[in-house]
């Protein structure tokens, strides 16, 4: 039995890069003498165990053989006569297809290390095209690491996949789980570049691949200024959420694109109120108490103020840094407005109870109002 540490653990260690996880590949062993060693089996495809101390993951090698479309559809097999190198073959890139044993020693039969020094994302074999969640992985790969490229062979392959239908066929979970990932990467525009240099943002978010025809005012089109506005928003180490909204803000079908992928709730209600208020927000200061009051109701701020802060963190980041006074001036008149004690209204109302919505916008109004009176400097 020999055990080797593989994929990013190495990648990271020679880039220099701290290592947050290990996964394990455990060479000449059979289930039986896994668990008599103390391991916890866990694996439903494939034999993957658990180390009775640290709880990483040891997986026995193996090899695998496609058996249908989609990312579901293979067949594993482990025995104690499969290599090393077998077992690293069927891994998606060079970079992610090395190994380290006990000795220290760096396994690299397929160039992973020259294609480190490179900067270059390659993949090992043809069995690459077997599974369409590898072309989601390496746009991750790419916003991760922002100064690797694609190889012009692999972005040929993964081309191919997407024309033979291989993206189809990816289940919306899965492609929001790459994407989420990707949003919280240092570049986040990479990712949608890579997706977009194979066809393949076409297929998996339709709706965002659309801005690159749509004109903007202020750059070549609205696929352009959606990649400026996510790489600012990735800079300011915003929330998911935040992000998505601040990517999508100018995406004509938010709703469609969120349910086909299944976006969480918060992500996907965030990125609508954003786009529906944006328009609204840009000349707030010039609006009456009145107007203000009833943007936080439709926002439901008096309740979740700090999803309507999170909104304000979208728009302020498609302004790439530019000034932004609404913000600061809309979170003082919120302030302002959720001070009143809607308890204390409410009791001065008596039995009456129907008038009581009616005063407690009253008292959120002239709460507004006042605040605006005396406003300081530099929340206008």
């Amino acid at each position: 039995m020999k055990i080797y540490v593989v994929g990013g653990a190495v990648r990271d260690a020679l880039l220099g890069l701290p290592v947050q996880d290990h996964d394990h590949v455990v060479v000449g062993a059979t289930p039986e003498q896994m668990v008599a060693a103390g391991f916890r089996p866990v694996g439903k495809d494939f034999p993957v165990f658990l180390h009775p101390k640290t709880q990483e993951e040891y997986a026995l090698a193996r090899t695998e053989r496609k058996t249908a479309p989609g990312y579901h559809g293979f067949v594993f097999h482990t025995s104690p006569d499969v290599t090393l190198e077998d077992d690293l073959v069927r891994r998606d890139l060079t970079v992610n297809a090395m190994a380290r044993g006990d000795d220290g020693i760096v396994v690299d039969p397929y160039g992973g290390r020259r294609d480190l020094e490179a900067r270059l994302f390659r993949h090992v074999s043809e069995a690459f095209a077997e599974d369409p969640v590898r072309i989601l992985r390496v746009a991750r790969f790419a916003a991760r690491f922002a100064d690797f490229r694609v190889a012009e062979e692999t972005n040929a392959l993964m081309r191919a996949m997407v024309e033979a239908g291989e993206a189809d066929a990816l289940v919306p979970e899965r492609v929001w789980q790459e994407i989420a990932r990707g949003l919280m990467e240092e570049r986040p525009s990479r990712m949608f570049a890579v997706l977009r240099d194979c066809g393949a943002l076409e297929r998996i978010m339709p709706e965002l691949d659309a801005l690159w025809d749509m004109p903007h005012p202020l750059e070549a089109d609205s696929g352009v200024r959606a990649m400026r506005v996510i790489d600012h928003a990735a800079a300011g180490g915003h929330t998911l959420a935040v992000r998505l909204a601040a990517l999508v803000l100018d995406v004509a079908a938010i709703d469609s694109l969120c349910a086909r992928l299944k976006v969480p709730n918060d992500c996907r209600d965030l990125a609508l109120m954003t786009a529906r208020e944006h328009g609204a927000i840009g000349a707030v200061q010039g609006e009456p108490a009145e107007r203000l009051a009833a943007l936080f109701a439709r926002c439901d701020a008096y309740r979740k103020p700090e999803r309507f802060a999170d909104m304000l963190l979208a728009l302020e980041c498609a302004t790439l840094g530019g000034a932004y006074p609404q913000r600061p001036w809309l979170l003082g008149a919120l302030g302002a407005a959720r001070g009143v004690n809607a308890g204390e209204v409410a009791a001065r109302c008596g039995a009456d109870k129907a008038k009581i919505p009616e005063a407690v916008l009253a008292a959120r109004v002239e709460a507004v109002r006042t605040w605006m009176g005396q406003a300081p400097e530099s929340a206008t």
